[in-house]
């Protein structure tokens, strides 16, 4: 067994009581001491963190890894912030792999289009030979052309699925706008269909090369399905053993019938029980009760500017008997619920589900939360349920068509992260990436500032909610660990902790200037003690 022993920097240790020390030593995977302790210990190496900062690894709480990693590859479009910015590069993309039988783009914003309403003639103009689809930077909505209309076969007699819509024009002919399950069942499931084993396994070497990179050492998925579950199973293989810990939510799809939907649980709980260890550890369900914000389709309490609201995915009479099931077999519930009708209706189905099973180990999660009703951080913390948030969400540079949308006093509590914590509630943070950038010192940075990370002019929204550091990295940390039951042997730097380590190459603790989260670099991601990613020297 060799004894390592990191010193000469600082050391955030995710404790609430103590979070800061000065050195940390690992021995067989596993931190064996910090602190005075730790620097009184015979070492067998010795490394110096040069002035830096060791941290947890991250936890990205709630991300889409198929997703991610294949929009890696993908046309970049959320700094395209015209219509002629992203048909030049929709252009440029086209014109650099003519070979290509179609094109896939992700990112755009609703308020780069025209009036909003993004067409498939939008798209001709520039690229009409191959389908075109484009992912919303939100992901629940594709923006698609005619070519692609027509290699789904959707037509002017294409009925709208439940919870979605195609988008038509003033004739009723569909005009390239996919939202919610429509994008889903259409696009997505287009998607999955021709993609190839091959793609998939680039997809993850890509997303598991990225989050080395940044210091990530732990992902809950909360779109998994069969693909994953394979591509992940042959990364393993091919790697010997994936660089991050992974644990998966089940996507579940509401078909309105009581019974199809129950029917979608029995595959999930074999999974749920596999033996240990796995690639992949499955530890609930995914269902997505509303849309969002930008594009009117999250569920709201009250009317969005433009006078509409939106109907829930998953309305309760549907959502509460799958809750009912799910929480009685022991599965996490994690629930897509930005607007307050939705996570209303999230926390109604867990209390119902309590009423139903009783005391029983439990944990079950809200995702994103991006408008909640005044108290419902108390009702969460009474319910013991996580509130799963994305700071890269909150973001300047893209919450101006999000605060346009609502348009009154409501936009004064978007992501109040600090009623959170006054309340109780397990607070963990994630990206939710590929709908925002996966870098976790981005994701910090927005956090402790309100401040944009994507466009430095763009002035800080909403500073009264901004994290202390030390906040902010243990909801990152810490309690993203925590949120899927490992908070009592990974996310802190403590004695009998996995040694899941990052070394950065600065500490943005000791300087004034917020942005120094935004210098900072990845030097080392540490799994268990072994290196997944180390940086090159600078020269």
């Amino acid at each position: 067994m060799t004894r390592v022993l990191y010193r000469g920097g600082r050391v955030f240790t995710a404790d609430p009581q103590d979070p800061w020390t000065d050195a940390v030593a690992v021995e067989d995977g596993v931190v064996v001491a910090v602190g005075a302790t730790a620097r009184a210990m015979d070492a067998d190496q010795t490394v110096d963190l040069a002035g830096g900062l060791a941290l947890p690894g991250f936890t990205d709480a709630h991300t889409h890894l198929l997703m991610m990693g294949a929009a890696l590859g993908q046309v970049p479009l959320t700094e395209a912030r015209s219509l002629e910015a992203i048909q030049a590069a929709l252009r440029d993309a086209r014109a650099a792999d003519p070979d290509a039988t179609v094109l896939r783009g992700r990112g755009w914003l609703f308020d780069s289009v025209p009036d909003r309403r993004p067409t498939a003639a939008m798209i001709d103009a520039v690229v009409a030979d191959v389908p075109v689809y484009l992912d919303a930077n939100d992901y629940h909505s594709c923006w698609v052309n005619s070519a692609a209309l027509a290699e789904l076969g959707i037509t002017r007699d294409t009925p709208d699925p439940a919870g979605g819509a195609i988008s038509r024009d003033a004739d009723g002919e569909p005009d390239g706008l996919l939202i919610e399950t429509a994008a889903v069942q259409y696009a997505w499931g287009q998607r999955d269909a021709a993609m190839t084993d091959e793609e998939r396994d680039a997809a993850v070497d890509r997303v598991l090369d990225a989050y080395g990179r940044a210091g990530v050492t732990g992902v809950v998925d909360m779109a998994f399905d069969e693909h994953g579950l394979a591509a992940f199973d042959r990364a393993a293989e091919r790697h010997g053993g994936l660089p991050l810990h992974v644990a998966a939510h089940w996507l579940l799809e509401n078909t309105g019938d009581r019974e199809r939907n129950l029917a979608q649980l029995d595959r999930v709980v074999e999974l749920a029980r596999r033996p240990a260890p796995q690639a992949v550890r499955v530890v609930g369900i995914k269902l997505i009760i509303d849309g969002v914000i930008d594009a009117c389709t999250a569920a709201m309490g009250a009317p969005y500017a433009d006078g509409s609201n939106a109907e829930p995915i998953w309305p309760l009479a549907d959502l509460a008997p799958v809750v009912a099931a799910a929480d009685a077999a022991g599965l996490q519930i994690a629930m897509h619920a930005i607007g307050d009708a939705a996570s209303d209706s999230a926390l109604t189905a867990i209390e119902q589900a309590i009423a139903a099973n009783g005391d029983i180990a439990r944990r079950h999660r809200i995702e994103h939360l991006e408008y909640a009703a005044p108290g419902t951080a108390e009702r969460m913390a009474r319910l013991g349920v996580t509130a799963s948030m994305q700071p890269v969400h909150a973001d300047p540079a893209i919450f101006a068509n999000w605060a346009a949308m609502l348009g009154d006093e409501r936009v004064e509590r978007a992501f109040p992260w600090p009623e959170y914590e006054e309340a109780g509630t397990l607070l963990a943070f994630s990206t939710d990436a590929p709908t925002a950038p996966y870098e976790a010192l981005a994701n910090m940075y927005v956090a402790t500032t309100r401040a944009s990370a994507l466009d430095r002019s763009v002035p800080a929204v909403h500073p009264q909610h901004a994290l202390s550091l030390a906040a902010a990295l243990g909801h990152a940390t810490r309690d993203a660990a925590a949120s899927v039951g490992d908070g009592e042997w990974r996310g802190r730097i403590a004695p009998g902790f996995a040694a899941d380590i990052v070394v950065l190459d600065r500490d943005p603790s000791s300087s004034a200037d917020p942005a120094s989260l935004l210098a900072a670099r990845v030097v080392t991601t540490l799994v268990g003690g072994r290196p997944v990613y180390a940086a090159e020297p600078v020269a």
